[in-house]
This record gives structure tokens, C-alpha cells and sequence, in this order.
């Protein structure tokens, strides 16, 4: 199998230890345990319940416990519909490597998440890009994917809230997209990871999982939970679906750490304290880069409805890796460039650290733009 490097891990790896501000994170500000155990009120008890922990393998398939948190998550979702799996990101890599085969038609919106176009290149599918555009507020065009949803169709893989745009599909439009892959019988991939980043109401929109019986959620605990350093995720999907994904898993997973499962079953028994800090987070740092692209005018955007990203236009004549490598090396700024992300022309900020860091970081690219304007 040949596969293309991926483009933000490499970028992120070469950067992101050596920036003072960094705008290229997209978890919401990350937590200390400190901070997780006080939202649970289990500061005072917790070496009593990790002390008789014996380090076995534990649950396969993820505890019951952490299971049924996850199920809570969704509307018509139970135990046996959820699979535990390494963050998101192994979860997307688990579907792929399950429903497609060399040959089979693969649509991916794009911009997106890389893994949801290279894996199925490199397994021989069919791959089909569906450009999300500025001019449609980066949504998809449903007349666009009718037309690419042939018979051969194993797998649509959609993202909502997107990355790295921030737009959101609603349920009205997710639900036309699931009658496209119904009237060709294929899977509905949609990675959910920033599910629960709303701008309004309570920050979540629909699953997929809860709209189509093919559907498959994606999603983890670091981006809206801000646990990052669990790499812990999830399938939710079908259980037939699922029973096919656990015979991949057996091949790189067996099972998640403990430790790592047992402070996700805490926090997601604390969801609703750690989604109110999240959307407090998210909702008053947009409105610090709203405001601060409305005063910058070499750049503009499509304002996020949700998730911790937006893509930034320069209006600037160079290309994305020369803009954010030398407002690195000027300002100690890091962006992430559009170019590894299949979106020249564009930057993207991660809006959703801590608010210090994203008001001093901001003022100083307001230089870089000044310097480069003078």
C-alpha cells in the first residue's frame, strides 16, 4: 500500500513545539486532570479507584460503562452501536479499511480530514473529491454528489462540523445527503469530532448515526472535551457494521488503555460542565477573530457556525507554506497552510486556545500583515 504523506500531521510535527503562539491547535483549550477531577468532584477519591485497577487488556470492544456514555451522546443510539477505538483518527482508518475495497466508488468532501481521500486512494477506490466553496459558504453541492453517486458507490465520507472551514451542515441538509446514499446503498461516513462546538443552542447538531441506518458516526474525546492526551475514540454505526469493523480492530487495537477509558467514562459522565466551559471557549474567541478579521483587510472569511477552525483568505501574492513559515520565523505565529490541506490560497487558525494566547498571537500577525503591506 502507497499513500500519500499527510500533510497537517507533517506540518504540525515540524512546528508546532517550536511557535510561541500557537494558532494552529484545534482542541478546545486542553485540560489538566487537575481541572477534570474538580469538575467531577473526584479529587479526593480517585487513587482509590485507580489503586485496585489490575493493567489487564480490559473490555475488547470498550467497557460497558464508557459504551453507554458514548451511546448517551446520540438519539437512537444504545451499547451495541458503539465501538472504542484509538481517537478518530483510528476510527476513520477502521471504516475504510472495512467498506472499501480497490475499485469501489469513494466520495470525500473537500477541504477535509486527509484520511477520508488518501486511505481510500491508496486501497485502489474510485475516489471522488466533492469541492466545498467559498461561494456556498464551504457546504456541499447536493446536485454535485447526485451526479457522482453512482451504483458502485461503497461509501460517502462527509464532515460535521467541518475542518478546516467550521461550516455546518444542518439536519435538513444531512438528510438530503442521506437519501443520495440511500438511493445508491452506500455508507455515510461522517466524522463528528467537533460535535457539540455549535455557535447556538446546545452546540450539537444532528448524527448522522441517528438519521440513516447505514450511517456511521466518528468521533473522540479530544476536540469538543478537550482530552486530547487520552487518544480516545469511537464508531457508532450499525451493529452488523461494527461486527465487520471488530474484525479489522483485532489486527491493531485489541483494546484501549484503562486508564485512558476510565478518565473518559469520567468526563463524559461530567459532559455537560465540560461542554458549558467548551462553548464559553469557542463562542468568545470567535468573536475576538471576527472582529479582528473585520479590521484586517488582507484577510477575509466565511465565519464558522461551529467547530474550533476557520480557513483564513490572504490576500497576499504567495503561497500558504511561504506565509506561515515566515510569520513563524518573524512573530513565533503558527497558522497551518492551506496547501497541506488541498486549499491554497488559504491559512487556518485554530480559535479555540487559551484566550491570552489567541489575542497576543492575533496583534502579532496584525504586524506581520502591517510589515508586509508598508
Amino acid at each position: 500500500m502507497k499513500i500519500k504523506p499527510f500533510g497537517v500531521e507533517l506540518w504540525m510535527n515540524e512546528y508546532e513545539n517550536n511557535c510561541l503562539y500557537n494558532l494552529a491547535e484545534t482542541c478546545v483549550e486542553s485540560l489538566t486532570l487537575d481541572e477534570l477531577l474538580t469538575m467531577a468532584g473526584k479529587k479526593d477519591t480517585i487513587m482509590a479507584e485507580l489503586l485496585p485497577m489490575k493493567m489487564t487488556y480490559g473490555a475488547i470492544e470498550g467497557s460497558d460503562r464508557l459504551r453507554d456514555n458514548v451511546a448517551a451522546l446520540y438519539q437512537k443510539q444504545g451499547r451495541d452501536n458503539v465501538l472504542i477505538t484509538h481517537g478518530a483518527i483510528g476510527a476513520n482508518a477502521l471504516v475504510h479499511a472495512t467498506l472499501v475495497s480497490p475499485g469501489d466508488r469513494v466520495i470525500s468532501v473537500l477541504p477535509t480530514y486527509q484520511q477520508h481521500y488518501s486511505i481510500p486512494e491508496s486501497y485502489g477506490a474510485d475516489v471522488q473529491v466533492l469541492k466545498l466553496r467559498e461561494e456556498n459558504h464551504f457546504l456541499p453541492d447536493l446536485e454535485e454528489l447526485k451526479a457522482l453517486a453512482t451504483d458502485n458507490t461503497s461509501l460517502i465520507a462527509i464532515n460535521n462540523p467541518n475542518n478546516p472551514s467550521g461550516s455546518l451542515m444542518d439536519e435538513h441538509m444531512l438528510n438530503a445527503i442521506v437519501e443520495i446514499a440511500r438511493s445508491c446503498d452506500a455508507y455515510l461516513l461522517c466524522d463528528e469530532v467537533y460535535r457539540g462546538t455549535d455557535q447556538q443552542g446546545d452546540g450539537f447538531t444532528a448524527s448522522v448515526a441517528d438519521l440513516y441506518e447505514k450511517g456511521i458516526s466518528t468521533a473522540s474525546m479530544s476536540k469538543s472535551f478537550s482530552l486530547a492526551g487520552l487518544r480516545l475514540g469511537w464508531i457508532t454505526g450499525p451493529e452488523a457494521l461494527l461486527e465487520q469493523v471488530a474484525i479489522h480492530r483485532d489486527y491493531n487495537t485489541i483494546s484501549v488503555g484503562l486508564l485512558d477509558e476510565h478518565f473518559a467514562a469520567i468526563a463524559l459522565e461530567n459532559r455537560e460542565a465540560i461542554l458549558a466551559r467548551s462553548r464559553d471557549i469557542t463562542r468568545k474567541n470567535l468573536a475576538v477573530l471576527d472582529a479582528w478579521v473585520a479590521k484586517e483587510p488582507l484577510i477575509s472569511y466565511i465565519k464558522p457556525k461551529s467547530a474550533t477552525v476557520a480557513l483564513l483568505k490572504y490576500h497576499l501574492d504567495m503561497g500558504s507554506r511561504e506565509f506561515c513559515v515566515k510569520l513563524l520565523e518573524s512573530k513565533g505565529v503558527m497558522f497551518t497552510p492551506g496547501s497541506v490541506m488541498d486549499m491554497e490560497g488559504y491559512v487556518r487558525i485554530g480559535f479555540a486556545n487559551n484566550p491570552e494566547v489567541l489575542v497576543a498571537g492575533l496583534a502579532k500577525v496584525s504586524e506581520f500583515l502591517a510589515e508586509l503591506s508598508a
